[in-house]
């Protein structure tokens, strides 16, 4: 029989006491914070060292084995991630992973009982069966590592970690207050999947509202001015309603046909990857800025030009997930996320945006349901905001949860910006 997969915190504190990996290093003498280097794979200086301690534990876990396996470090450090932010014996004290010549994590246990309690039983069990108590066993169980995959080679010494310490260690007297029921898997994905995503979209002639309806369209969504639109493109489409029955002035109705017509087979908006793309497939011209939910920023210039016929990017997911950790974390600006076209005119620069002749105004729902969420949650750890996924059970999650798993998108994006180089 093989040998079983270690549990990932005793194995961690292991680890720190021999000081033998590059950056993992204990940072009090009382051994309750530590360091992990977390170098990103978009910086150029990044080596195989520098990666040691997920290394480690793969070959550890049994999920990577040297030159049978091919390295994935992406998967691999993802996974080493979400194994210990799951972890409510654990919390990350300081994020210094932007650091340009430092970077690393500082995570701190909770209480030093809940760190002498990961020593309980350093090894594995063979036979499923424990002397400790109910609690305690499903204690165990969480602090088993995620099944990891692959990574790179070599980890080399490290000077930083401090002696170990081997004075008697107390087990905890209660541990139910440190059981993490935590989600496994990051629930906020889900919310983000491309078959998930939904747009509210609301059109508007000369300021006044003459549309809106909330559509499901994974494969992106076409305004068209007409129903004789040519439905073998790609992309639901979105028939803009004539000004008839908006509109009293004649020479407006006119000039709003004028520009629905120019719409041809569509202004064509749809997500790839992390972004959110457009492409004008008519003659009307149209101009594009984030702004704010309930009216456009109409004091300053569009952001950009809806390119003709060829892809054009108007949001990246990344920003915006990064500026929402920072709101929760005080910074009082608040991450835009609603999308508005002028079309057929220039944007209303230092105009009033309500005499344009045709403005839309598209929001995806699922962005402004992580908003939502990170006003709940604020600045208090304690707190907990409900996630509403479809076809799914509610997801309850305290501030710090819902920030740790905001922090493993972000660090998921690094890793595929890094694969497409």
């Amino acid at each position: 029989m093989g040998t079983p997969k270690p549990r990932i915190l005793p194995w961690l504190v292991s680890q720190l006491d021999l000081g033998q990996l590059k950056g993992v290093a204990w940072l009090d003498e009382s051994r309750t914070r530590f360091r992990i280097p977390w170098k990103h794979g978009l910086r150029q200086d990044a080596q195989m060292a520098d990666f040691g301690i997920f290394q480690a534990w793969a070959e550890a876990s049994g999920a990577y084995t040297p030159g049978k396996d091919k390295p994935d470090l992406s998967t691999w450090k993802r996974n080493f991630r979400s194994a210990l932010n799951r972890k409510e014996v654990l919390r990350l004290a300081d994020d210094k992973s932007k650091d340009p010549f430092d970077p690393h994590k500082v995570y701190e246990f909770v209480t030093p009982a809940a760190r002498d309690f990961v020593h309980l039983d350093t090894s594995p069990d063979t036979n499923g069966k424990s002397s400790l108590s109910d609690p305690q066993e499903d204690l165990l169980e969480l602090l088993d590592g995620m099944i990891l995959e692959p990574l790179l080679q070599d980890g080399g010494s490290s000077g930083e970690a401090i002696a170990p310490d081997h004075s008697q260690l107390l087990p905890s007297p209660n541990l139910d207050n440190i059981l993490n029921m935590a989600p496994q898997e990051n629930p906020l994905r889900q919310l983000l999947a491309e078959e998930q995503w939904e747009f509210e979209v609301t059109a508007f002639y000369r300021g006044r509202q003459v549309f809106q309806q909330t559509l499901f369209c994974p494969g992106g969504l076409r305004l068209v001015g007409t129903t004789a639109d040519n439905r073998t493109l790609p992309g639901q489409p979105v028939t803009l309603p004539d000004p008839e029955e908006f509109l009293t002035d004649r020479l407006a109705r006119e000039y709003v046909r004028h520009v629905l017509k120019g719409l041809g087979k569509g202004l064509a908006l749809w997500r790839s990857g992390q972004c959110l793309w457009a492409q004008r497939l008519g003659h009307s011209h149209s101009f594009w800025a984030l702004g704010e939910e309930l009216l456009p920023d109409s004091g300053r210039g569009p952001d950009g030009e809806v390119p003709k016929d060829k892809d054009g990017g108007v949001f990246d997911l990344g920003p915006f997930v990064a500026d929402l950790i920072a709101f929760m974390e005080g910074s009082g600006h608040s991450p835009r996320y609603t999308l508005w076209f002028c079309v057929g005119e220039t944007w209303p620069q230092d105009q009033p945006w309500v005499k344009r002749l045709v403005m839309v105004k598209v929001v995806p729902t699922c962005l402004k349901e992580l908003l939502e969420m990170a006003r709940e949650g604020g600045a208090s750890s304690l707190r907990t905001v409900d996630l509403h996924i479809s076809n799914s059970q509610p997801v309850s999650l305290t501030s710090d949860q819902y920030k740790a798993y905001l922090q493993d998108l972000v660090e998921d994006m690094d890793f595929q910006a890094t694969g497409d180089t």
